[in-house]
């Protein structure tokens, strides 16, 4: 696997000491970019065969117009679950595979993985299923909406 690893701003330093600590330098792992923020995420997402991340509204929009399968880490969230139930969206299409977050582990992150990406036609369909649900026409709603503002100011 080749992985580009976005930590979070104020994590990657956090991360880069908690590698050193065991004499791995995060500029030089084998197969493995590491950065604190992705600023060409869409176009990360289109050169993905998999992507592996948290699932906000947004993220799950991308995925689906991309096309693209997911496992997801749901941030937990003590008031509600707002992106478990965002990823499960997706895991009822059969786009998308969850691991929860207390119960990530390296060896559950790999077997779900290997599931996904050494099957080239799961892979395949994951992404065509995920493009069920992509928003449409977006554009043109979004031009409609504004012109009705337009139209509404210039009558005031």
């Amino acid at each position: 696997y080749q992985i580009i690893w976005a930590t979070g701003r104020n994590q990657y330093d956090i991360v880069k000491e908690n590698f050193e600590k065991v004499s791995i330098s995060i500029k030089n792992i084998k197969d493995v970019k590491a950065v604190s923020y992705i600023y060409n995420m869409e176009e990360l997402i289109n050169i993905a065969d998999l992507v592996i991340c948290r699932s906000g509204a947004m993220t799950i929009t991308e995925l689906a117009i991309c096309g693209k399968p997911a496992i997801f880490v749901p941030l937990p969230s003590k008031s509600a679950n707002r992106q478990e139930d965002n990823a499960r969206v997706l895991e009822k299409l059969g786009a998308a595979k969850i691991i929860l977050n207390h119960e990530l582990t390296g060896e559950k992150l790999a077997g779900q993985i290997d599931e996904i990406i050494c099957h080239e036609s799961k892979l395949e369909k994951m992404g065509k299923l995920a493009t069920k649900i992509a928003p449409s026409n977006v554009e043109e709603k979004i031009y409609d909406e504004i012109l009705k503002v337009v139209k509404n100011k210039k009558s005031d």
